[in-house]
């Protein structure tokens, strides 16, 4: 487990790094669920993993999600959210933007918080949302 040090209080980290550190863990763990349940060329499972990472799919997977969340995962999503982003994807709208940047903070915030059993059981309940907009 990567043990980076950002902050002594989580809750002083900027919810843009925590969205930051967030991205690259969901994609990472995108990557691997790809590979594992959908193997192919690299182009395939890129492909595949993009419908995966984007914000459209992020968005629909925490509004699924968002009434299994703790108060303490809420407060981290919304501060993730409420977020002044400084440019929105060219492919989703604001609202898929801001929840899927919600999103991310909640899994900076688990993995930088070495919450890796709750991080894993959304990040896997958020695939199963997702797999099935990917099948469809």
């Amino acid at each position: 487990m990567i043990k980076p040090f950002i902050a002594e209080n989580l809750k002083e980290v900027q919810p843009a790094v925590l969205a930051y550190i967030g991205d690259s863990v969901f994609e990472l763990y995108a990557r691997c669920h790809v590979a594992a349940y959908h193997a192919g060329t690299s182009q395939k499972m890129h492909k595949l993993t993009v419908e995966y990472v984007n914000a459209k799919s992020q968005a629909k997977a925490m509004l699924a999600l968002k009434d299994e969340l703790t108060e303490e995962e809420e407060s981290y999503y919304k501060r993730g959210r409420n977020s002044n982003p400084h440019s929105v994807s060219k492919n989703s709208d604001i609202a898929d933007y801001m929840n899927a940047t919600g999103f991310e903070a909640l899994m900076g915030f688990l993995f930088l918080d070495n919450q890796t059993e709750r991080m894993e059981y959304l990040l896997y309940k958020s695939f199963d949302i997702i797999d099935d907009k990917v099948e469809q």
